[in-house]
């Protein structure tokens, strides 16, 4: 449909361009156009003034006059009439004359020196609302169930009245299938009823020209049975009119209107058909329609009036034919045909005859082609003058309804009016021939821009003038290709069509207008747009009431288009509630009710297009509780339960819960009866005796259960014997002499009656004897003493109450109590599978020995240490085995030991007593790893290892082996050596190992049973600035795999130097992309984790760590994207405090030369000090000087000359792992002291003479004493150098 209103459209567009393609600009001469005129049957308000209209245009501009009723109307002398200037329009003044004098036809002439053009007849009548005529209405009293019609009969109007039906409050009269309103305006009845009586039955009128409105008289209707007719015969006899007296039946429908059987309508082509039939009959009869020569057309058909009224819009040829009728009930059908003729006044089969622009010597034709039933006649009129009385002129022809011009010339300008008409009306065009010799000139206004939606029709204008008529040719951008192919089509109006508009068409369009006397040009831009389109559309939600709900709506458009967004509800306006909020892309509703349920549509404007989505809430609800619950159907056993259903809150119910409630055992509470559908009202409900009950329903939907309903009334069953027996019947002992009978009692609901209690039976099984019988009340057991232990029994329980017994009880079996077993297992004995694995074996216990439920065998065992040891209070392990075994395996056991054991046999009561103690030796296995393996006496080619024999020896350790191999730096393995040890052996020394290589070492101890596993160790031995330094190893653990499930990190070691760690590990996982994650120790937060990633290798040196501190660290597995898989247990790793880098200075040239400038410096300092002294006198300076027995030399800053801090220890003892200088290297120690604490800043003041004001202070340090007899005082370089800043 989308795609045919478009193309509708399209082609409307382009009817307009052909229209508006002969317009001739009004600056050049042209005969009249009639441009406005007032209608045909033009019907005027009495009370206003006249005004009829007739506007025209030409060159020159064109002067009027009028006809009326078919002779010239004098304007000039009418006093009442008014022309208005430069127009034709008339304006006739009632307030002297009334309006019947101005009615009449008239017709309206424009005339130039061109030509003259006429309108159509004018027929100016007043509109007319007379009053109803008086008369006096009687009352109208009918039988029930007739028939009855209202007549209305209003008063001839003009335009005729619309007509309604209302009460004395002006309030619409209800009508339906049985009480309807004809066309005619009368009111019918198809049966009447006792409701239908009242005194206020008013036809009113409405005039719609003057807004007037009339009013019938009130009708009274009575509508009586036959019996109060009789009664009321009498009273009514004189002023009413009655109806019928015989009693109604139900009847087949018959026809009120139309009569007949059939009829016929004739209707003009375009107009609206209207066809109505209204039957009587009881039941109400229904009406249908259908067309028997055809189909209705869908369209354009519509049923009013409750189907009585067929209504086809805009008529036409293919509407003619037999059209039926059917009214049916119950009792039969009725059927009446109508036959539909359509007549057509005129009307034009193109478009009415179009002006005609001709030049001097060319051709051209008037066509006037107009059809009609019957079939119309035409005539040609010149300059409003019949053609066959106008001037000859040899270059027109007359063919019926076209005019041939040949070879025009100057001067054969004028206005050709044509008229079709037949007898049912006519219609009239004018259409001018104008001879004009005028260059070409292009009217679409230059530089339009026109933007088109991408894949859209782009209609490029380029509506032209010139005659003769000028040639249209189109240019894209430049000149270089006549636009005339695919995908342009050019129009014969100069329009330029792009049917599926694309972002390449963009760009600037040249149209040329070109004719015999000259060319024009004119450029226009064309801009494709995106297209705008909702990306995501609202939702259908269901939301229940009181919470919220969003409907979004995200929406592309072309950025350069300015968007509008709005919602509607129900297709119209949102509601002005501040619930709603509309933001950018979304509608929010809050604290939803029952009327925000609907339609919500998202439209997104552009100015050039839009686009739009809808979405329904549903607002849902609990339903409401079930109402009006009745019982019926009562029985003794069970009850019919009927309810009416509550509102569903547009959820349906999907089951309906029944509850119960009985008052005489259990009042105050609720149980669950049964479920029933939710689409059922109804439920059979199956009871039990001895029950007071009171029923209630719940309904249950998607949101939940609705409140209960009311309670029903109570329903009482009689009392009855027990219809069923305890379950759950079972026996055993608790005592090795006692039987114990339980079972689950019976419900107040199970008991049926009162009095309830058991008859308990119990006889021993397999032995002939009686049943045993007792009654137990308000209990659920019963015990039996004095059994056999562990003897079988059949066992019965019945309900019993003062109704009778129950059903006969079914026999459940039990044992009396068991004992403990009396006889051990026997010939137990042990075989050795394994270093670490024995099965054990033994012979049953008889079942009579054990006296109870066997549950199986314990096996306790314990390892014998070679010191004497009490077995009974050794540790020992126990193994149990279930059921009725014989043998049993005994696993994880040491190596190269001697184990004890014995075997007992257990039941449910307890355990008997234990076989006779056995032995077994486990054989030699392989050793543990050693227990540590460190390095030490590292020098530049050679180092030590010393370890300590694996915990667990598992034999006699027979020796050692020894591997090791170097790692290089991208840790690749290097060939490995190895070494065979004694086992008598705990160090090796290794001579000739390669300066600055890490190396690692595997060593594991032997056995008779063979090598066991390994502990590993790495070292490297580098060289700082002379001095051979020996890295901190930490020993790693054997590669056992993985240390538990929860992690497949293992062997996880470091190695640390003065600001770096070297971390290795052992992966058993398939990832194989790791990071190492490091903070302080003593940080808590998980943001102070660093990360260092690692690919495809399984070690990472940390660097730029802090000496002294200790650092936490662990390893990550990562999968894709980086995702965390597995975590390793943290690494403790502690860095070695930093020692100074001792330099050895004392030989060194620069050091010397240095030394020689401070000698000279204290020089001229202490010869200022001894000048100013002399100079000034007054103020003295105090200096005083540290007794540093050890000075310590600050080397001066490159950038500024300046020193730097000034070191004076307390303690002069070195940090943590480094060493003390062993010659006259300086010690760079960390000090808290800086030439700020001595006070040369911002403290002193100089006087008027630039004498230093304030005394020179500094820092005394206590020194220790060994360190105070190795040096002799001699004064700071450091203090020398403040003493020169100050007087500086």
């Amino acid at each position: 449909m989308e795609w045919r209103r478009m193309d509708v459209g399209v082609l409307l567009l382009f009817l307009v361009h052909l229209a508006t393609a002969l317009e001739v600009p009004l600056d050049l001469p042209q005969p009249p156009t009639i441009t406005y005129q007032s209608p045909k049957d033009y019907i005027v308000d009495p009370r206003e003034n006249i005004i009829i209209h007739c506007e025209a245009k030409g060159k020159p501009h064109p002067s009027f006059s009028w006809t009326r009723n078919g002779t010239h109307f004098d304007v000039e002398n009418d006093a009442n009439v008014d022309m208005k200037p430069q127009s034709g329009t008339l304006v006739v003044d009632i307030s002297r004359e009334r309006v019947e004098h101005y009615e009449g036809v008239y017709q309206c002439t424009a005339r130039n020196k061109h030509g003259t053009a006429v309108s159509h007849n004018i027929v100016v009548r007043q509109s007319r609302s007379p009053l109803w005529s008086k008369e006096k209405i009687k009352p109208i009293v009918v039988q029930e169930g007739v028939s009855l019609v209202l007549p209305c009969r209003p008063p001839a109007g003009l335009p005729p009245p619309i007509i309604f039906w209302m009460d004395n409050n002006f309030q619409k009269l209800p009508q339906s299938k049985r009480v309807s309103q004809s066309l005619n305006g009368d009111l019918y009845f198809s049966n009447v009823r006792r409701e239908d009586t009242r005194n206020d039955y008013i036809c009113y009128a409405r005039f719609p020209h003057t807004q007037t409105i009339q009013q019938k008289q009130p009708i009274t209707v009575r509508v009586l049975n036959l019996d109060e007719i009789n009664d009321t015969m009498a009273a009514f006899y004189n002023d009413t009119d009655l109806f019928s007296e015989a009693p109604v039946d139900d009847r087949r429908p018959t026809f009120l209107i139309p009569s007949g059987s059939s009829s016929s309508k004739m209707v003009l082509r375009g107009d609206k058909l209207e066809m109505e039939c209204i039957a009587e009959g009881l039941p109400t009869p229904h009406i249908s329609w259908t067309k028997i020569s055809g189909d209705l057309p869908s369209k354009r058909t519509s049923f009013l009036n409750y189907n009585k009224t067929l209504h086809i819009e805009d008529v036409s040829a293919s509407d003619e034919g037999d059209y039926r009728c059917t009214a049916k009930n119950q009792l039969g059908s009725v059927h009446h045909t109508i036959h539909v003729m359509v007549k057509a006044a005129p009307y034009w089969i193109d478009v009415p005859p179009r002006n005609l622009v001709l030049a001097p010597g060319e051709s051209g034709r008037l066509s006037c082609l107009a059809s009609g039933t019957p079939k119309p006649t035409i005539t040609w009129a010149m300059n409003g003058i019949s053609i066959e009385n106008s001037p000859k002129d040899l270059s027109r022809k007359v063919e019926d309804d076209i005019i041939i011009f040949t070879d025009v010339q100057p001067g054969s300008s004028a206005v050709y009016q044509c008229n079709i008409s037949n007898e049912y009306g006519y219609v009239l065009s004018n259409a001018f021939v104008n001879v004009l010799s005028e260059p070409p000139r292009v009217l679409t206004s230059p530089n339009k821009v026109y933007q088109i939606i991408k894949n859209h029709q782009a209609l490029l204008d380029c509506s032209s003038f010139g005659s003769p008529m000028p040639k249209i040719t189109w240019f894209k951008d430049t000149r270089s290709s006549i636009l005339q192919e695919d995908p342009y089509i050019l129009y014969d109006n100069g329009t330029l069509e792009i049917r599926i508009a694309q972002a390449q068409h963009n760009g600037k369009y040249t149209c040329v207008a070109t004719n015999s006397l000259g060319i024009y040009e004119n450029h226009v831009y064309l801009e494709v747009k995106e297209p705008t389109r909702i990306l995501k559309q609202p939702e259908y939600k269901e939301v229940q009431r009181g919470r919220s709900v969003v409907f979004e709506c995200t929406v592309k458009h072309d950025p350069s288009l300015i968007p509008t967004m709005t919602w509607l509800k129900d297709d119209g306006e949102l509601p002005d509630d501040e619930r709603l909020i509309v933001d950018s892309d979304s509608l929010t509703i809050t604290d939803v009710t029952e009327d925000d349920a609907g339609v919500y549509t998202c439209i997104m404007n552009t100015t050039l297009d839009h686009d739009s989505a809808t979405a329904k809430l549903t607002v849902v609800e609990r339903p409401d509780p079930p109402t009006d619950l009745e019982l019926t159907d009562q029985k003794k056993r069970s009850v019919q339960l009927t309810w009416t259903p509550g509102d569903e809150h547009n959820s349906p119910v999907q089951k309906i819960l029944i509850q119960y409630e009985d008052s005489l055992h259990h009042r105050g509470h609720w149980h669950n009866l049964t479920e029933v559908p939710g689409t059922k009202t109804t439920a059979h409900l199956k009871l039990s005796p001895h029950v007071h009950y009171t029923f209630r329903v719940l309904a249950l939907n998607s949101v939940g259960f609705s409140n209960p309903s009311r309670p029903s009334r109570m329903y009482k069953t009689e009392p009855a014997a027990p219809d069923e027996n305890p379950t759950g019947v079972q026996g055993f002992g608790t005592e090795h002499n006692n039987l114990v009978i339980s079972w689950k009692p019976l419900t107040n609901l199970q008991s049926n009656g009162p009095g309830l209690h058991y008859k308990v039976m119990w006889r021993q099984k397999k032995v002939e004897s009686e049943w045993n019988t007792v009654t137990v009340s308000n209990n659920s057991k019963f015990v039996v003493s004095g059994t056999p232990t562990f003897v079988p029994y059949e066992i019965k329980v019945q309900a019993v109450n003062e109704h009778g017994p129950g059903p006969d009880p079914a026999i459940a079996h039990g044992y009396s109590g068991e004992d403990l077993p009396v006889a051990a297992p026997e010939n137990v004995h042990a075989v050795v599978r394994n270093s670490t694995l024995v099965e054990v074996f033994w012979d049953p216990v008889p079942a009579h020995l054990i006296r109870g439920n066997i549950k199986g065998y314990k096996v306790s065992y314990w390892r014998k240490h070679h010191y004497k040891h009490n077995p009974d209070h050794m540790e020992q392990d126990i193994l149990v085995f279930s059921g009725n075994h014989t043998q049993g395996m005994l696993p994880g056991l040491h190596p190269f030991s001697l184990y004890l054991f014995n075997v007992r046999v257990y039941n449910g009561k307890g355990e008997g007593p234990r076989s006779v103690t056995q032995q077994f030796k486990t054989p030699e296995g392989v050793p543990g790893s050693p227990t540590s393996l460190i390095v030490t006496n590292s020098n530049l080619d050679s180092l030590t290892l010393e370890w300590s024999p694996p915990h667990d020896h598992n034999g006699h350790i027979t020796g050692y082996t020894l591997k090791y191999q170097p790692v290089n730096n991208s840790n690749e393995l290097g060939p490995v050596e190895e070494l065979a040890l004694a086992a008598n052996e705990t160090s090796v020394t290794l001579p000739n190992l390669k300066y600055s290589i890490r190396y690692k070492f595997y060593l594991n101890a032997k056995t008779g049973a063979g090598a066991g596993a390994a502990i590993s160790q790495e070292a490297v031995i580098i060289r700082e600035e002379g001095s051979t330094q020996s890295l901190h190893p930490i020993a790693r653990s054997p590669p056992h795999g993985p240390p538990h499930k929860a992690s497949p990190f293992g062997n996880i070691s470091s190695m640390i130097g003065e600001d770096w760690a070297l971390i290795s590990w052992e992966y058993w996982g398939p990832e194989k992309n790791f990071s190492a994650q490091y903070r302080l120790n003593d940080s808590e937060s998980e943001e102070d984790w660093n990360t260092e990633f690692v690919n495809g290798s399984q070690n990472i040196t940390l660097k730029g760590l802090k000496g002294g501190l200790c650092y936490r660290v662990r390893l990550v597995a990562l999968g894709h994207h980086d995702q965390e898989f597995h975590h390793s247990k943290e690494l403790l790793v502690t860095l070695p405090a930093v020692a100074s880098r001792q330099v050895d200075i004392a030989t060194q040239g620069w050091f010397i030369g240095l030394m020689c400038a401070i000698a000279l410096l204290i020089l001229i300092l202490l010869i200022i000090c001894f000048i100013q002294r002399n100079k000034g006198g007054k103020y003295p300076v105090k200096e005083k000087e540290d007794a540093h027995t050890d000075p310590e030399f600050q080397p001066m800053k490159d950038d500024d000359c300046t020193f730097v801090e000034y070191s004076d220890n307390e303690d002069h003892k070195p940090l943590k792992g480094s060493r003390s200088p062993s010659n006259g290297t300086v010690k760079r120690d960390d000090s808290d002291d800086s030439l700020v604490d001595y006070g040369e800043g911002g403290d002193g003041q100089f006087n008027e003479d630039g004498s230093f004001i304030g005394q020179y202070s500094g820092k005394s340090a206590s020194r220790d004493t060994a360190e105070g007899h190795e040096s002799s005082e001699a004064p700071s370089p450091i203090k020398a150098m403040n003493s020169l800043n100050s007087f500086v």
